[in-house]
């Protein structure tokens, strides 16, 4: 009955049937460039917006361009400035599934997880994935994708979960890798996710594949037989020696044929002509019931016998069939062809195989018009679902590759459909029917999207119902929407988006109010921001506009807040610091198209490139070392940016580009750009070091060790021991493994590289001395690393004066980074660490006002109200961040609160809620184990 209600609900919105959108996937072809995700409408569209507006005049430079001839006020006039109002701008509804309390949810969940049967693991893995992928965390959701991998038990979960984790690392990128190539890991082999039942393997389990087939080629002969024929089966004009007790032994319906009643039981030679085999297709079936071999076959012939088994109820041969045809799908185009026969002859294997392949392929395989009429159709979809083939799983992967590509897209929107069709829990039916709302509000079909809301909200996810006053705002339902969100803020404790999706259906003061609130609550939350900005503006105040975006881009960086920065410092005429940001934005997005005027990113650049001089690389590199000394990651990915657009390719500033876009939490930027780096190495050596921090970003440490040596041993350079030392520095080290690194790391230094490289190194081995109580070592390494402007060194000496109780020269040491480094939260949270309390407390206020994101202010002011007695107020103060940022560490803290104030149901749900983000954080799991003991 369920399945048949959500069915229903479905076709009350369904407005593209597959033969609707021919328009969109006939004719095209598997290149990205084809139109079966996006539309041609867009792209002309774009093509005539960038006509239209490069004549628009900025505003302010109207009268200056009239009468001012020099070449900055001329550039004025080319730029199109497309600054939004305060009336235009609002906040994307999120698409994510985002829980009304998100501790109590993972609380819950976690619950779940521990009493959850073997087989349903996998399933609750991918439930923790969605829970968590709200929080933008890249590693925990891969290592959710990895638990639900190894607990997968059924072939279609291992091919999707597979295919997924190489998504998310976007090996399709990679030049010279085959989709269908084994990694090298258990975990994703296509072979091995051919084999059904659960494998019980590790995240680092090598794969034995290739030693297997070539174990197998070697010894597999075909076996001969001295058994003489005794009937003979007659197709056409051809007779086929048999013999037969073993087509006897093929099937029931053939023993009782040749040994049963029949008369062909008594003849020696039988005419199975009509039969639907040919010649060519017996004999095959003859060799096969002595050899049991089909490798020696063509596929067709191997396609021809499955048919064959089917028909005669052969069950061994069939599936011996399936399982041969499954393992030799490659490719799309063989995928395209063996999939019809799959779903024909009900062969599960060949359709999962064909699944597999069209999955790895991703998002390529979707512009092949083909392939998105097999995934689209709902006809397909239930002829997989007949044959086990169709999950929610599989259709949840697909809507959120579709929806990386193009939101808007008929693809999406059928894929979408087709989830919530496969839905079988209440989560996954509010996560379709809400992303299917967010595709819709998108395409501005509210009447649709506001039923699509309404839908998720009955299946108990809350945060739809701003989807659904969204909708109504938007067919002219303000007040409506204002009492909806109204009523939601009395009902459940007060969230930041709830103030802000309110303030849009606000006025004046209240519109004011209704913001602030919603960034004292989270502000992580980028367009109170935005909003405030523009307020400044429109009170021509851009200067002090330009100030409030500062305040959130310094802690998080966001194309949207980028580029409004950038087209208020155009207003100024301030092309230097708009250039900045574009190219900043340009390194997150690379494809940007701005939100409103809708020009592409990369275009803006060259009309902004005119009003400005040109550098040199020689001007860049070393602007690029005064933007490091100052410790200004935006700058430096700026100029990052401007290198490459001189010297395109260039592999070792890719590299940089990437370890900046980490440090500024830019995760799939920052993956994007070592993949480039890997894909222009100029040398093997050097294309192993950027495989092996890939491979040590996406959790596989051994791996990127490997490689570390394997690049060492063609050529010893910096970046080769570099890699090895920062691996083998990630755990916690003993004597020896320190000496080790400390050798690695001085092996580097002997390598040739430039000073921004040499600088972070004697950095570490500085930190590694320090750890081994080598403060005279480790003093000298922070004073080289100055000499060649590594502004960051003047934290690890202020560590080592720390050590050696000099508290004051330590405290003077983080001023002279924090009068170098402007605005940085990180220098001030650490200076607090060498002055008493108050001083203490004041350092790290401004650090919280810096940068609210950061865990350990509100740990250290919970811990002194703690220390004060003051137990509300320090769980107050945890609270609070937790709401915007539930960070683990804050967890185990108020769950330690919580149990020596004795609320043990809170302290036991805290740490469930943290062993959700780090099932392995031992201090966590010892106060869980304590809290359970307590309890019963």
């Amino acid at each position: 009955m369920r399945g048949l209600k959500l069915a229903e609900r479905f076709k009350s919105i369904q407005v593209h049937a597959l033969s609707s959108s021919s328009s969109e996937t006939n004719g095209g072809n598997s290149k990205k460039g084809s139109e079966t995700i996006g539309g041609n409408s867009s792209k002309t569209k774009s093509h005539n917006n960038l006509n239209r507006n490069r004549n628009i005049i900025p505003p302010w430079s109207k009268t200056k361009s009239s009468t001012n001839n020099n070449p900055t006020s001329e550039f004025a006039n080319l730029v199109p400035l497309h600054l939004p109002s305060t009336d235009t701008i609002e906040p994307t509804i999120e698409p994510h599934f985002k829980p009304i309390n998100l501790v109590e949810t993972l609380s819950e969940f976690y619950q779940r997880m521990e009493c959850c049967s073997q087989s349903n693991k996998a399933v609750m893995c991918v439930e923790q994935c969605t829970l968590l992928r709200g929080l933008g965390d890249q590693k925990i959701l891969r290592r959710c994708l990895r638990t639900a991998c190894q607990n997968a038990g059924d072939v279609l979960s291992k091919v999707v979960l597979s295919a997924w984790l190489m998504f998310e690392r976007r090996d399709d990128e990679l030049v010279g890798l085959c989709s269908m190539d084994c990694g090298g890991y258990v975990l994703e082999c296509p072979k091995k996710n051919l084999e059904p039942g659960f494998r019980p393997c590790s995240v680092n389990d090598h794969c034995q594949c290739q030693q297997e087939l070539n174990q197998e080629t070697c010894t597999e002969s075909v076996r001969k037989s001295d058994e003489e024929s005794d009937v003979l089966f007659c197709v056409g004009r051809e007779e086929i020696s048999c013999v037969r007790y073993r087509i006897a032994a093929l099937s029931d319906p053939f023993n009782a044929m040749l040994y049963g009643g029949f008369t062909e039981s008594k003849m020696s030679k039988i005419d199975f002509s009509g039969n639907g085999i040919c010649p060519k297709g017996m004999r095959a079936v003859e060799f096969y019931s002595r050899t049991k071999r089909l490798d020696l076959f063509c596929p067709m012939t191997v396609l021809e016998l499955l048919s064959f088994a089917n028909r005669f109820c052969c069950e061994e041969m069939s599936s011996a069939c399936d399982t041969h045809l499954a393992s030799i799908v490659v490719n799309v185009e063989d995928a395209l062809v063996l999939i019809e026969y799959g779903l024909e002859e009900r062969a599960t294997f060949l359709v999962v195989a064909c699944l597999q392949v069209f999955l790895r392929e991703l998002p390529n395989s979707l512009y092949n018009p083909k392939v998105a009429k097999i995934f689209c159709s709902s006809e397909v979809k239930e002829r997989l679902a007949n044959m086990g083939c169709a999950s929610f799983l599989l259709y949840y992967f697909l809507s959120q590759v579709a929806m990386e590509e193009n939101m808007v897209s008929k693809t999406t929107m059928m894929l979408l459909e087709r989830m919530g069709e496969c839905a079988t829990e209440r989560w996954q039916t509010a996560l379709a029917f809400h992303q299917l709302g967010c595709v819709l509000l998108e395409r501005k079909e509210y009447k649709d999207a506001q039923h699509c809301f309404e839908v998720a909200v009955e299946e108990g996810h809350v945060y739809s119902l701003a989807g659904v006053a969204r909708t109504k705002y938007k067919q002219g339902q303000p007040y409506s929407a204002y009492k909806l969100i109204s009523s939601l803020i009395f009902e459940y404790k007060p969230a930041g988006w709830m103030y802000q999706e309110r303030a849009l259906y606000n006025m004046g003061k209240e519109k004011s109010f209704d913001l602030d609130v919603a960034t004292e609550l989270d502000p992580s939350l980028s367009f109170p921001y935005k909003y405030r900005a523009l307020a400044k503006v429109e009170e021509k105040q851009i200067k002090e506009g330009i100030i409030e975006l500062d305040k959130f881009i310094r802690f998080k960086l966001t194309p949207d807040c980028l580029e409004l920065r950038a087209w208020l410092n155009v207003a100024l005429e301030n092309y230097e610091s708009a250039m900045r940001d574009i190219r900043a934005l340009l390194t997150i997005e690379p494809n940007y198209i701005t939100s409103h005027g809708k020009i592409k990113g990369g275009y803006l650049l060259q009309l902004l490139n005119r009003g400005v001089q040109q550098k040199s690389q020689a001007d860049c590199w070393m602007q690029l070392y005064q933007q490091w000394s100052c410790v200004d990651d935006v700058g430096s990915l700026a100029i990052i940016h401007q290198m490459l657009e001189n010297e395109p390719g260039k592999s070792l500033l890719e590299f940089r580009q990437s370890l900046l876009l980490l440090r500024l939490n830019c995760q799939k930027a920052a993956m994007r750009s070592l993949r480039l780096a890997r894909n222009h190495s100029s040398s093997m050596q050097e294309s192993l070091i950027y495989e092996g921090w890939i491979l040590y970003d996406t959790g596989y440490r051994e791996e990127a060790l490997a490689r570390a040596d394997r690049s060492i041993a063609i050529h010893r350079s910096f970046e080769a021991f570099f890699l090895k030392a920062y691996v083998l520095a990630d755990t916690t080290l003993d004597p020896e493994s320190s000496s080790y690194v400390i050798q690695l790391l001085k092996e580097a230094l002997k390598c040739p590289s430039d000073g921004l490289r040499k600088g972070q190194a004697l950095n570490n081995l500085g930190s590694i001395y320090v750890d081994c109580g080598k403060l005279e070592l480790a003093k000298e390494c922070y004073k080289n690393a100055l000499a060649i402007r590594h502004t960051r060194a003047h934290q690890g000496l202020a560590r080592v004066y720390h050590q050696k109780n000099q508290r004051k020269a330590a405290y003077d040491e983080m001023t002279r980074l924090i009068e170098k480094a402007e605005s940085n939260a990180s220098a001030y949270e650490k200076r607090s660490e060498y002055c008493d309390r108050e001083m203490a407390k004041v350092d790290l206020d401004v650090a919280t006002q810096l940068d609210p994101l950061r865990s350990y202010p509100y740990r250290y002011r919970a811990a002194v109200l703690m220390d004060e007695q003051k137990e509300t107020e320090a769980l107050e103060e945890l609270t609070k961040a937790i709401k915007f940022k539930p960070d683990m560490q804050m967890l185990h803290l108020r769950a330690a609160f919580y149990e020596s104030m004795g609320d043990l149901s809170s302290s036991l749900q805290d740490c469930q809620a943290a062993l959700c983000l780090d099932p392995n954080h031992a201090g966590t799991l010892d106060l869980y184990r304590r809290m359970r003991k307590l309890n019963f």
